[in-house]
């Protein structure tokens, strides 16, 4: 049977982070919750007729900050995935959750529902770091929630870190990566900071005052930080996430290797049945039942091998000849295979088993790399 993989996106948050270009609505009211959590369990309902050949593997909760709705709901949500699909019994079942927004009784609801995963969004360990962030929440907020997720059971937790931040140094960032180390998560997610269009950040970087990481000091960031999270025990497998062994994140994988996947809610994207579609933000409309399908696309041939080479590229085990010839045929690798290797000599990619993957150097630059040799 066909595996398949679950997006549910919940879009509401205590607060809207300074940098945050994701579609999240602050200061939710119960009665919205309420209505929200019914429409995804309708949608879920619905669409599992046109996925009954399949086997879910993998449930993915994400935002917003799902925690702020509360257990009793997202428990719901899940036990309507579990009632209307065929979920694998070791199907890796994930909740986004941010600091101060859940607590051991929460988590205990969460994880006795069949929650065993959880995403943690810390950024820094620094007060000053985390207020020019905009984050709502201290070091300590962090470590009570992280206590309180392993009081509660949770075995499998991920911790997002973010580089490139105002007033963050090499330093300051080496010492986040360092106490989240000691606290023995299996997954650290270590994301670069991206201004977003019309976020705040944007907003004062074209009034030059958002004072940033110079060039040099992101790189070292990168470099350096990935070398220490290895050196503790985390391996590299993906350009921003390190886990240990047998940690990695499924969901996350399901998306770099192109396989299908359904997503729920406002400003949710799917792949699924050889089409890629998305709904708009419009959260009114979605509570009322009505469409808001914005987009859907059938993926060419063409446009399928050059999604499958930007995706794979990001794992660290790159692209395998092997399985790109299973996948689209011998000849249709040898293009890419001519153009990746022209970045050999540079250091910037590497042979790997029977294919191409970038190096550590190499991932630092990717998206210039990719630019030039894929052809959108």
């Amino acid at each position: 049977m066909k595996t398949l993989g679950l997006y549910i996106h919940l879009p509401f948050c205590k607060s809207k982070c300074l940098y945050c270009d994701f579609c999240s609505f602050p200061h939710p009211r119960l009665e919205v919750m309420e209505k929200y959590t019914a429409r995804i369990c309708e949608e879920l309902a619905i669409w599992s007729e046109r996925a009954r050949d399949y086997t879910v593997d993998t449930v993915y909760f994400g935002g917003g900050t799902p925690t702020v709705m509360g257990g009793d709901r997202l428990s719901r949500m899940l036990e309507t995935v579990t009632r209307h699909y065929t979920v694998a019994r070791d199907a890796e079942i994930t909740v986004e959750c941010n600091p101060r927004t859940g607590n051991f009784a929460e988590f205990k609801t969460l994880r006795r529902a069949g929650f065993n995963r959880v995403s943690v969004g810390l950024q820094s360990t620094h007060p000053n770091e985390l207020k020019r962030l905009g984050r709502g929440h201290s070091f300590d907020d962090f470590c009570a929630t992280y206590d309180s997720l392993c009081c509660a059971g949770f075995e499998n937790i991920s911790v997002d870190v973010m580089s490139g931040i105002p007033e963050q140094t090499v330093e300051s960032y080496m010492q986040t990566l360092a106490r989240v180390c000691d606290l023995s998560p299996q997954h650290i997610s270590a994301y670069g900071l991206i201004v977003e269009e019309g976020t705040p950040f944007a907003i004062l970087e074209s009034r030059g005052q958002l004072i940033l990481p110079d060039e040099e000091e992101a790189r070292q960031m990168y470099m350096d930080g990935a070398a220490y999270l290895e050196n503790r025990g985390f391996g590299q497998y993906e350009i921003s996430n390190f886990a240990k062994a047998g940690y990695e994140s499924r969901h996350n994988v399901k998306y770099w290797n192109c396989e299908e996947y359904i997503g729920f809610g406002v400003a949710a994207y799917s792949d699924f049945c050889g089409a890629r579609f998305g709904n708009s933000r419009d959260l009114d409309a979605y509570i009322k039942g009505e469409s808001i399908e914005c987009e859907r696309d059938a993926i060419s041939e063409a446009e399928r091998q050059n999604e499958y080479v930007m995706l794979r590229m990001r794992l660290c085990e790159g692209i395998s000849q092997t399985a790109f010839a299973k996948r689209f045929g011998a000849a249709a690798f040898m293009p890419f295979e001519k153009k990746l290797a022209t970045y050999e000599s540079s250091g910037l990619v590497c042979r790997r088993g029977d294919g191409l993957a970038f190096t550590r150097e190499g991932m630092y630059v990717s998206n210039a790399i990719l630019s030039d040799v894929l052809d959108f």
